[in-house]
């Protein structure tokens, strides 16, 4: 394998994304930190952290980058029906710590997202950059969430879990439509798969997603509060 750059954690600095690997897919550099000017500088530069708890942090920039555009979204008809029952409550960064919590629960394929990882994006959240979706069943509790960066007009999904069967799929929607009420140009969802393809997610070329977010994320978002003000559902949708 072609040697990586490593990167000093007193250095802020990353390799341009086109020099990233083919195999693996899209990683680009090694070590660094994960403090909140790296993160903000690896987002605004089209690459994002993930390792594993026994790995040095790794950074990557693949291509083809799955994306979805706002307007694109795909909704069943199955979710249509589960979306207007309002079944679930859906709000935005009311428990940021119970989502990040909940996307790292272990699963049988284990967890990327380590102690270290959430505590930097705990720190990135109290920074006003890191966001929550959050889904709330009947009783009260979490049943689904989602969370990411926010930067310009731009959408970095980081994870997303479920407790509830369409849970995340209503949360998501929710995400898409709010995205596109404050003019956001794009979602980025990082790595192609068939969850994320079914709600209308598509992969782009590299060179596209860096042009897209080199044209958007300097532009102020749409709106100044992170609070849901396009909920579902509302009389006029399909």
């Amino acid at each position: 394998m072609t040697s990586l750059p490593w990167l000093d954690p007193d250095e802020l600095w990353f390799p341009s994304p086109n020099e990233a690997l083919e195999e693996p897919d899209g990683l680009l550099a090694i070590g660094g930190d994960l403090s909140p000017e790296r993160l903000e500088l690896a987002y605004r530069s089209g690459i994002f952290p993930w390792f594993s708890e026994e790995q040095p942090i790794l950074w990557w920039s693949p291509n083809p980058r799955c994306v979805l555009f706002p307007d694109e979204i795909h909704i069943s008809r199955r979710l249509r029906r589960t979306l207007n029952q309002g079944r679930y409550r859906i709000t935005i960064d009311q428990d940021f710590a119970g989502v990040i919590r909940g996307c790292a629960e272990v699963r049988e394929e284990g967890t990327w997202i380590t102690n270290e990882m959430e505590k930097a994006y705990r720190r990135l959240h109290r920074l006003g950059l890191a966001h929550s979706f959050e889904a709330w069943n009947a009783n009260g509790e979490l049943a689904a969430g989602l969370y990411g960066v926010g930067i310009g007009r731009c959408f970095f999904g980081e994870s997303m879990f479920t407790r509830e069967d369409n849970a995340s799929k209503v949360v998501f929607a929710h995400v898409a439509r709010q995205l596109r009420s404050w003019g956001y140009s794009m979602m980025d969802c990082q790595v192609e798969n068939g969850h994320l393809i079914s709600l209308g997610a598509r992969c782009i070329p590299r060179s596209r997603f860096l042009t897209i977010l080199g044209e958007n994320i300097g532009k102020q978002p749409g709106h100044r509060l992170w609070a849901l003000d396009n909920p579902w559902p509302q009389s006029g949708d399909e």
